[in-house]
């Protein structure tokens, strides 16, 4: 597949050049004239390389790469400007510009240029498509676009961030970007998820332990704050990090130093420290279950992620999007319609950019017709889960999906925890249904009465409340 290449140039003349030229070289180009064009078609496609010149109809386009690049993760952006100023060179550099080219300009140097600009992305973020959690930065909304401002404000620092948002929002991917487009791009990125790891382990992954520390640790082992020393250590779900170990991160924010479990040598780090949660943390201060010290030491600049029904101008590029990506991994081709985005638009999905990426692929697959509108999404993505006025998730399955994420059971308990949580309210029916007779009860339950007697006993469920009222 012919690499993707993005020319921003409204002078006609040199804009045909640059476009047969690389097109000899086998790259697919897309080309526009404004600042306005440009951000459509970010929003809109994949590019691999971007051509983009500084004086434009509509404005200065270096003005704004800051937000080009918060769409476009990594994707290399070459300088083409008439502005032969030291100042305009200067400004092409501050930009992180893979290459300025003054006019005129040798086009075998550019179509070279541009070879290997491509040559130069990461191969991660080449198979960022492949992956079942990527999720764009996509957004022309205000919401997103006050994303875009606070992580463009945060590259040219190592401020601590904390990200907040719901599940599926991208959080991952704000950090990324912090990193990918920071001073500390050259170093590694590290992404440690708290809710994924035992409590009782994760002491030893954050900071590494000695050999004999403990059982099993048979050898010495590098910790994730020693992993990503010069670069990012990304702590997701912070909300879920233990008392102990979030002690042992206080002081290893405020000293720069930690201590592997099991040792007694001090270790000095450089690491910058992006945070996120899906969980409001202050209510969790007031029940001593985060440290306030901690969350003020987290908290330095907040990004907080907007859940997707608060942007719902953003569906109609995101389900372009990735409907772009299903094709790319074989799905059929497909093209959306209006009004087929304007039904999906009228959903609220609970789980945000994540739930719609799914959704889309689905419709790229079982849609009839190679467009997709409103009957295709009713036919493919039937509302019977769903509230009619609201498109939320209502029923059994949502009550599961709220008392989960109400109490958040630790690992290894969801299942009895759950169980436990069930019986008290349906077993309180059956007495209030039977007035308290047990046999009755139990027979409506379909269980055994002494099974029924031993579990009202244990969940301290009294039948004589649920009698006939004197």
């Amino acid at each position: 597949m012919a690499h993707a290449v993005l020319l921003v140039e409204d002078d006609k003349s040199i804009a045909t050049v640059i476009t047969e030229a690389l097109r000899d070289d086998g790259f697919d180009v897309t080309r526009c004239e404004s600042i306005a064009q440009r951000d459509v078609l970010l929003a809109e496609h994949r590019f691999d390389v971007m051509l983009t010149d500084v004086v434009l109809e509509d404005g200065d386009g270096l003005a704004s790469i800051e937000a080009v690049r918060a769409q476009a993760l990594d994707m290399p952006v070459i300088v083409l400007s008439a502005q032969n100023t030291l100042d305009t060179a200067v400004r092409a550099s501050d930009s992180d510009a893979f290459e300025y080219f003054p006019k005129p300009f040798d086009l075998d140097e550019l179509t070279q240029a541009v070879t290997q600009a491509v040559a130069s992305r990461p191969a991660s973020q080449d198979q960022a498509a492949d992956d079942d959690d990527a999720l764009p930065l996509i957004g022309r909304s205000p919401a997103m676009q006050g994303v875009f401002r606070m992580i463009t404000r945060v590259l040219r620092n190592d401020l601590t961030v904390l990200i907040t948002g719901e599940s599926g929002t991208g959080k991952e991917l704000v950090a990324e970007a912090i990193h990918e487009l920071g001073s500390r791009k050259t170093g590694p990125f590290v992404a440690v998820n708290m809710a994924a790891i035992p409590h009782d382990l994760l002491e030893s992954e954050l900071f590494g332990h000695e050999r004999g520390a403990f059982t099993g640790a048979v050898g010495q082992q590098i910790g994730k704050f020693e992993q990503a020393n010069g670069g990012t250590l990304f702590l997701d779900e912070i909300g879920d990090m233990p008392a102990e170990a979030q002690t042992r991160l206080l002081r290893a924010l405020q000293s720069g130093k930690i201590r592997r479990v099991g040792g007694r040598q001090e270790i000095g780090v450089d690491v910058r420290i992006v945070a996120a949660t899906n969980r409001d943390l202050t209510p969790m201060i007031s029940d001593g279950r985060f440290r306030e010290d901690l969350y003020y030491r987290l908290n330095v600049v907040p990004i907080h992620l907007p859940p997707l029904r608060e942007r719902r101008e953003d569906i109609g590029a995101l389900v372009r999007h990735f409907l772009g990506q299903a094709a790319a991994e074989g799905l059929p081709a497909r093209q959306a319609l209006s009004s087929g985005v304007e039904a999906l638009e009228q959903r609220d999905w609970r789980g945000n950019v994540r739930e719609l990426r799914n959704a889309v692929f689905r419709l790229a697959l079982m849609a009839r017709d190679d467009v997709i509108d409103r009957s295709a999404v009713e036919d493919v993505l039937p509302q019977s889960a769903l509230d009619p006025n609201t498109g939320e998730k209502c029923g059994f399955e949502a009550a599961v999906e709220d008392w989960v994420e109400d109490v958040r059971p630790p690992d290894g308990t969801l299942y009895h925890a759950a169980l436990a949580a069930f019986e008290t309210p349906l077993f309180e029916l059956a007495l209030a249904r039977t007035g308290g007779n047990q046999l009755r009860a139990a027979r409506l339950l379909g269980i055994n009465r002494n099974t029924l007697r031993k579990r009202l006993s244990e969940l301290g469920i009294a039948p004589e409340d649920f009698g006939p009222r004197r």
